[in-house]
């Protein structure tokens, strides 16, 4: 047994001694809303998130092999050396969760990468299993912005490690249990880590959150660059996208947003108009038919005033 352990790595060691503690929540916080009558799981939605784990996750051990490779080759290049084990852990944790708000926004800002990223947000519910739903093709570029990381001198073993750690709070925020922080010295901790609240934020579908609190551990990156948005108590929050996906099929609910892009792109239109529904974020178009979240945040201010 103890052979066994040694053998196993510290990324595997933490999925195996997480599961228990996430059966354990998923099961209570199922029992305890149906005794509620809170409806916060349907049984169809929460098949979906294990769904859509499965796919990132084979994608993500078949890719590994080219993703850890090309990490690898460039950590040869590194040009620091961390020799403190504690400081070599503190810093990769507050890198690595920078780079995540950096991935994180860029997912949220260009319409490119949000197709892949929209299953996350599909879900009309909100439990820790829609922690699980993962966005399928994120582990095919996602290692890009871990390139920095290697460069300054930590190995990809370890950023695996810290990553599958912070996944394990990035899951655990996503529930409705946890109310918001109203007192001291609870409420300190709402200016330094994201909280379930401030998570709630960032699946609502309300004009007023969207695209807001994009930090896995930290939401310090947010409020430093203008993308926190605070739980406001009389805005009741609307889980799911802002259109209706009225085919929550297998397959549709991968690739609808793709879809949408290649029919937006066959339409009769230059080079660059193409390139800017690609790179643009979602909801931007040429006509001004549709809306980005930044123009209907513009535009409910306008109504407000009028009003």
């Amino acid at each position: 047994m103890f052979e066994t352990i040694k053998n196993l790595t510290l990324e595997q060691l933490v999925i195996i001694t997480t599961t228990p503690l996430y059966t354990i929540l998923i099961v209570g916080e199922i029992l305890l809303s149906n005794y509620q009558h809170r409806h916060y799981y349907t049984f169809k939605d929460t098949i979906t998130n294990l769904y859509l784990m499965i796919l990132n996750g084979g994608l993500d051990l078949i890719s590994r092999g080219v993703t850890w490779g090309i990490l690898a080759w460039v950590y040869q290049f590194h040009f620091a050396e961390i020799q403190n084990p504690i400081l070599y852990w503190f810093l990769l944790f507050v890198a690595e969760d920078f780079v995540y708000y950096l991935l994180h926004v860029v997912d949220h800002y260009t319409r490119f990468f949000w197709a892949s990223h929209v299953t996350h947000h599909s879900s009309e519910q909100f439990n820790l299993t829609v922690g699980f739903r993962s966005s399928v093709f994120q582990p095919l570029y996602r290692f890009i912005y871990f390139i920095p990381l290697s460069l300054l001198g930590f190995k990809v073993v370890d950023m695996a490690v810290m990553y599958s750690i912070t996944q394990i709070y990035g899951i655990l925020v996503h529930t409705s249990y946890v109310p918001k922080f109203r007192k001291m010295p609870y409420k300190l901790l709402e200016y330094v880590f994201v909280t379930p609240s401030q998570h709630r934020v960032h699946h609502a579908s309300n004009t007023e959150y969207l695209d807001k609190n994009m930090g896995m551990c930290l939401s310090i990156w947010d409020r430093m660059f203008g993308t926190f948005q605070e739980e406001i108590d009389d805005l009741p929050i609307k889980y799911g996208l802002t259109y209706p996906l009225e085919n929550r099929g297998p397959a549709n609910i991968v690739f609808h947003a793709w879809i949408d892009l290649w029919n937006d792109l066959k339409k009769p239109s230059s080079f660059i108009i193409k390139i800017k529904l690609l790179l643009m974020p979602p909801g931007w178009s040429p006509d001004g038919s549709t809306k980005t979240s930044k123009e209907l945040r513009e535009e409910l201010v306008r109504e407000r005033v009028e009003a």
